[in-house]
């Protein structure tokens, strides 16, 4: 079975290069961008505007290669990829959750974006703490790893 997505939009963000930018939202706290939706999707953006936040599903499209194993920004450690959020993934799909501050048109003004500019959009979601509420969380190995969460910059290791 093959399946395509097309992208939605481009993201814009102040970063350029894959290392020294935040690895998450939360470390990115205040950082503005701007979400270009293609405007044949105009119409979708209806009522988005009524959201303070939304999940922005996109592309990591200048990952070139799968890791089952990595080593995590977070971590000095190999771990399964699929206990991180590295994105030599097999189907390099990234996750963000965005402060949306005004929709203007097919523009969206965003802040929290850890994302590098021109990163392909793949869908928008709005965030709903309600639907999200889970009780009884567990975060594995990054248990030890919290305080750093929000001020853990890229490096090159996934280049």
């Amino acid at each position: 079975m093959k399946i395509k997505f097309e992208p939605i939009g481009i993201i814009h963000s102040p970063y350029t290069k894959l290392h020294d930018m935040p690895i998450q939202p939360s470390a990115a706290r205040g950082v503005k961008g701007q979400v270009e939706v293609y405007e044949k999707y105009l119409p979708a953006l209806s009522d988005l505007d009524g959201f303070s936040h939304i999940y922005l599903l996109y592309h990591f499209h200048l990952t070139k290669s799968v890791q089952q194993k990595v080593i995590p920004f977070l971590d000095y450690q190999e771990r399964g990829l699929f206990a991180t959020r590295a994105p030599k993934r097999p189907n390099p799909i990234g996750l963000s959750v965005v402060k949306l501050i005004r929709v203007e048109e097919h523009i969206l003004h965003i802040e929290n974006i850890d994302a590098i500019d021109g990163t392909p959009l793949l869908d928008i979601k709005p965030y709903v703490r309600e639907m999200e509420a889970v009780e009884d969380i567990r975060i594995g190995w990054l248990e030890k790893h919290t305080s750093r969460i929000n001020s853990q910059l890229s490096d090159k290791r996934f280049k």
